[in-house]
């Protein structure tokens, strides 16, 4: 199995800036597509970005032009640029590798790392 392990979250001020990272390792045949989910209390788990197996991306349309995934494959490490950010961004933020190059649905999770927090406040 892989294990995911996030880092990078933290207290930070409307309009500031977080990166996220998501470093991975275990054993794994293949390069998989990967995302970051993030759930606030009392909200259903929430999709904010995804990058498949060839860097292609795809992000919830809330953070479009503020968040940025990337990805860096030598360094099996995932990374999410946000900036511009607002309280309603608040959550725990988790990383997930897919069974597929390309995502295929929620469903199609098959490692989650431990979640991060991430507070926007004043």
């Amino acid at each position: 199995q892989v294990q995911l392990v996030e880092s990078g979250g933290g207290l930070v001020q409307p309009g500031g800036s977080l990166r996220l990272s998501c470093a991975a390792s275990g054993s794994f045949f293949s390069v998989k597509a990967m995302g970051w989910y993030r759930q606030a209390p009392g909200k259903q788990r929430e999709l904010v970005a995804t990058i498949t197996s060839g860097s292609y991306t795809n992000y919830a349309n809330s953070v479009k032009g503020r968040f940025t995934i990337s990805r860096d494959n030598a360094k099996n490490t995932v990374y999410l640029q946000m900036n511009s950010l607002q309280p309603e961004d608040t959550a725990v933020y988790y990383c997930a590798r897919f069974r597929n190059s390309v995502p295929t649905g929620d469903n199609s999770v098959a490692d989650w790392g431990q979640g991060t927090q991430v507070t926007v406040s004043s």
